[in-house]
């Protein structure tokens, strides 16, 4: 049995996948895979993800630059949950700019953003496309 049959993928052949930075602990951002994406991962030592918008692999940091070196992979006690341990290149996981994705916090009835932006979208992906 193949490490990748050891996962529960769902009925669209999708695992969620969570990236942490390795260093901090924080979460850095959620995403999707299906076995080429995780396969890719163990061989390429860099964060790939399945997009469900573009309907092919996205390895991330393939437009910004910002990508994802693997430090660890781990799979949780269901088997349906990927969580991977990263060194996020130049310090933004994001696409707004910001560290994390997850910016946003639910506070007094409505959603605030939390973070700040380290660097303009229009910086990051200029020339570069989206």
């Amino acid at each position: 049995m193949s490490v990748l049959d050891e996962v529960n993928w769902d009925a669209n052949g999708l695992v969620p996948a969570i990236a942490q930075d390795a260093a901090s602990g924080k979460v850095l951002m959620l995403a999707w895979m299906n076995r080429d994406a995780l396969q890719a991962c163990i061989d390429e030592g860099i964060a790939v993800y399945w997009s469900r918008s573009r309907g092919r692999l996205w390895r991330k940091g393939e437009s910004s630059g910002h990508f994802q070196k693997i430090k660890e992979i781990r799979l949780d006690c269901d088997n349906d949950t990927i969580l991977l341990a990263v060194e996020q290149v130049g310090g933004i996981a994001c696409h707004t700019g910001r560290a994390s994705c997850m910016f946003r916090r639910y506070q007094d009835g409505g959603w605030e953003d939390v973070d700040p932006v380290l660097k303009s979208p229009d910086e990051i992906y200029a020339d570069k496309g989206t």
